[in-house]
């Protein structure tokens, strides 16, 4: 089955087709899900209301387009709902730390240079937790989806100067966050 066949499928009410999509997109969703919420439980609960929302609302998707930027920005629009609901920051907690020191030898730098890479992701995550949700979902969308600003555009249904403009913003309070972090 290919994801055309699923999206029909799932058109015509048989579940199976959602097997496929779930298989071919969740990883990447809740990897999107968390760099915005920065809670796993929470990311998990996002893409499965998101598959879910697929599932109820298939029939209005035209199957003429691609699937992924569609799901995807279901996925990023119910994670910035989420935090904006919740008005919480999540903290990196030692299971992240523990997830980054699992190999420590396996990308072949010195201890130096990963101790140092591990403090800059520190200093990025928890200025990423500074930007509002809307801000860590154009960065999650540009920069870990890799959408263009014409996709993230139509995606949100806004014109391509909005994009920049968010983008901008959400790059330059990043930045201004990181170079406080470093005085």
């Amino acid at each position: 089955m290919d994801e055309h066949q699923a999206i029909q499928r799932l058109k015509n009410g048989d579940i199976r087709g959602l097997e496929f999509l779930v298989i071919h997109y969740q990883v990447k969703a809740v990897r999107a899900a968390f760099l915005i919420t920065r809670d796993l439980a929470l990311a998990e609960d996002v893409v499965q209301g998101a598959f879910l929302q697929v599932f109820r609302s298939i029939g209005s998707f035209d199957a003429t387009r691609p699937f992924e930027p569609w799901f995807m920005r279901s996925v990023v629009n119910a994670a910035v709902k989420a935090m904006q609901r919740s008005a919480r920051q999540v903290q990196v907690g030692e299971e992240a730390d523990e997830a980054l020191l699992a190999e420590p030898g396996a990308r072949g730098e010195s201890v130096e240079a990963q101790v140092e890479s591990l403090e800059f992701q520190d200093q990025i995550w928890e200025a990423m937790q500074r930007l509002s949700p809307r801000q860590r979902a154009v960065i999650v969308q540009r920069y870990f989806l890799e959408m263009s600003e014409k996709e993230m555009a139509e995606a949100a249904g806004t014109s391509i100067g909005t994009v920049k403009w968010l983008l901008n913003a959400a790059r330059t309070r990043l930045r201004a966050l990181l170079e406080r972090s470093e005085e």
